[in-house]
């Protein structure tokens, strides 16, 4: 593990052991954690998982191989957090030791959360560190160890941001017949999860704004997949999402500097990366649905001249079908299009869930969702099965099967051309303390 890393949770566990004279266990909850409680009612709390899964890959190619086969520990959680009202504060604490990116290619980075949060009111919160955004679609926001199939959709892959550093604000209002609004803003460095790099190009900017017309959901339901509380009346959540990140140097905005350009004067000038959309969430009596639709696009300065290239050389060549196209070559490089995610599931009283999802993509004309290895699959078909072994999530297996519809031209990943569409199978183990 990263000595950055290693030295945060050292200093963590210390303050934990430092106030452990004061500190009084008040609740454990098999999948939920510790809860530590003071004299003044601050409170610490400590919770994780562990996900080990098997993935399975089939397809018809040209190559001697037809099947992928990946065992791999999904995530290893440890979260830390505190609650200190006399002070109006709060704050949070999280690493994976997997190694396992949460969506995407950012990277295996270790630091997921690291922020402090001041609570002016009870309805009104201001955020600083490493979070995630509201400025993300609604999937990528629900808790890992509660999804409803055993990974999140393409459309999250696609374009989601899991962490990123900045300022986050964010309020809670109630309005007539019970009707609660939550609208959230967001003001970060646009390159993602970096506490520990370089920021390239300018900053990022947007919101969020979730309309939840019956009220709350009950137990946390709004931040988890399953209807685990089987809510007696319908709840009902519909978001709207909006961000614009000046000066982006990476696919969507989530490894600063992975991507850059130059120009004549050998100065960083980057496109700009806009997304907005729309999702909501629908639980009721065990049965939940997500609906969840994204658009991007970018703008491509018109003074770029100059790529970077991976090993830090640089070129003037920026050849689309052998001709020089400066703005179609970088918008290429960009996750650009529109996605659509609509899943649903039923849980039933003996706690086995049965769910299925339907993801589509449509990349943009120039567009790195038209990559023949890693997208080019507009079309996913997905079946789940999950046992609930234990009482809410401290224990779980889920199974899914996955039928991707592929584009033509679309390769495996030895680069051979593949002449059937897609089978992928998972399974997974969730363990939470």
């Amino acid at each position: 593990m990263n000595k950055k890393y290693s030295l945060l949770l050292f200093l963590s566990l210390s303050t934990l052991l430092g106030y452990s004279q004061n500190l009084q266990l008040n609740k454990y909850t098999f999948g939920e954690g510790l809860r530590f409680t003071d004299k003044d009612q601050s409170s610490y709390s400590i919770n994780g998982y562990l996900q080990p899964s098997m993935e399975i890959k089939k397809y018809a190619s040209d190559s001697l191989s037809e099947e992928y086969l990946r065992f791999r520990l999904r995530r290893m959680r440890l979260r830390l957090s505190g609650d200190l009202p006399k002070y109006k504060m709060e704050y949070r604490f999280q690493v994976d030791f997997s190694g396992t990116p949460e969506v995407g290619d950012e990277g295996n980075l270790a630091l997921f959360d690291s922020w402090i949060a001041f609570n002016p009111t009870s309805h009104f919160q201001i955020k600083f560190g490493q979070s995630s955004s509201p400025t993300e679609n609604l999937e990528l926001l629900l808790v890992s160890n509660t999804l409803q199939l055993p990974e999140r959709s393409r459309l999250t892959s696609a374009f989601a941001v899991a962490r990123e550093f900045g300022v986050f604000a964010s309020g809670e209002f109630k309005a007539f017949h019970g009707m609660v609004f939550k609208p959230e803003v967001a003001l970060t460095n646009g390159d993602g999860q970096n506490a520990f790099r370089k920021n390239y190009g300018g900053f990022k900017y947007g919101g969020r704004l979730d309309v939840l017309p019956f009220g709350k959901f009950n137990h946390f339901g709004q931040f988890r997949q399953v209807d685990m509380a089987r809510e007696l009346t319908p709840k009902l959540l519909v978001g709207f999402t909006w961000s614009r990140n000046h000066g982006v140097s990476s696919r969507r905005g989530e490894s600063g500097g992975a991507i850059l350009y130059l120009n004549d004067s050998m100065e960083e000038s980057l496109p700009t990366y806009t997304k907005f959309g729309i999702d909501l969430l629908l639980k009721y009596k065990g049965f939940s649905l997500i609906g969840e639709f994204v658009h991007s696009n970018a703008t491509v300065p018109d003074d770029i001249s100059i790529r970077v290239r991976n090993d830090g050389t640089t070129s003037t060549a920026f050849l689309v079908d052998g001709v020089q196209n400066v703005s179609d070559y970088v918008k290429g490089r960009m996750m650009l299009g529109t996605g659509y995610n609509v899943q649903a599931g039923y849980l039933f009283k003996n706690r086995v869930s049965v769910d299925a999802r339907y993801t589509y993509l449509k990349a943009d004309a120039n567009s790195f969702m038209n990559n023949p290895t890693y997208y080019n699959r507009p079309k996913y078909y997905t079946l789940g099965l999950s046992k609930y072994i234990s009482r809410g999530y401290g224990f779980k297996i889920q199974g899914s099967i996955t039928y991707a519809e592929l584009a033509p031209g679309s390769l495996d990943i030895n680069s051979y051309p593949i002449s059937k569409n897609e089978w992928i199978g998972n399974i997974i183990a969730t363990i939470s303390f």
